[in-house]
């Protein structure tokens, strides 16, 4: 059987917990001493990878893990290494937004680069809510992709992958290479002791820039506004149909 060599894609976001604020221009949230994480969805899909690598100890020859973004993003690499992923790289791009299209062609270069046959990403972002790397990767690499992946499992050169849909689970199989983004059941990602933690820190990072790996970052959507949501209506209990009429009028909704 063909050796596996997983990448793993991940994305700095605001941490989970917290409830986004409104930046005062109404062009997206406001990151300002913010409590920043990995994303939920990326988090699943590196445990998903260190399960693998756990399972097949024989086969996997590599796990990497890679994030785009500023040199913050360092704290999830380390963070993932801590858990159990074996080496971490960190595309740099400054303060540079990067949309799903640009996410795409700089995972694409360094999959190339790094020969992997195997990508796992999280389904989306919770940040821009996108769900649009993975398919944009696999497109470009010409590799079948699995989305809302629930299962992943290995039948000699085939990866087979449960995904739920409307009304029950879909089961699909390909032969390697393949993209598969994760969904919230395929796994609960584990917690890293302190001893792992403390040598995560001092473990060597890879390095790259979008000018390395021959990629140019260029954005083709703006935001035009960003907007809270609609708080909802409390429920109002009336005793008759004519009390019912006089409330919709009242709410103006008749």
């Amino acid at each position: 059987m063909s050796k596996l060599r997983v990448l793993v894609g991940v994305k700095r976001t605001l941490d989970y917990m917290l409830k986004p604020r409104i930046n005062p221009a109404k062009t997206g949230v406001d990151l300002t001493g913010q409590k920043m994480s990995i994303n939920p969805f990326c988090d699943i899909a590196v445990e998903e990878a260190i399960r693998i690598k756990e399972a097949h100890k024989d086969r996997v020859e590599d796990t990497l893990v890679v994030t785009a973004g500023p040199s913050a993003s360092e704290q999830i690499l380390r963070q993932s290494l801590a858990k159990g992923i074996q080496r971490a790289s960190l595309i740099d791009v400054g303060d540079k937004e990067l949309e799903p299209l640009s996410v795409a062609k700089l995972l694409k270069a360094t999959v190339e680069k790094e020969k992997s046959n195997l990508v796992i990403l999280g389904k989306q972002a919770i940040d821009d809510d996108a769900h649009q790397t993975g398919g944009m990767l696999a497109a470009m690499l010409g590799w079948p992709q699995f989305t809302s992946a629930s299962k992943v499992a290995f039948e000699g050169e085939n990866v087979i992958v449960t995904r739920e849909i409307d009304g029950g689970a879909e089961t699909l199989s390909s032969p390697l290479p393949a993209v598969i983004t994760t969904d919230l059941r395929l796994n609960v990602p584990r917690f890293a002791n302190l001893a792992k933690v403390m040598k995560a820190r001092k473990a060597p990072l890879g390095k790259s820039t979008p000018e390395e790996l021959g990629v140019a970052i260029k954005n083709r959507l703006q935001t035009l506004s960003v907007e809270e949501p609609v708080s909802k209506r409390q429920n109002i209990m009336v005793k008759n149909v004519d009390e019912f009429v006089k409330t919709l009028k009242e709410l103006k909704a008749l």
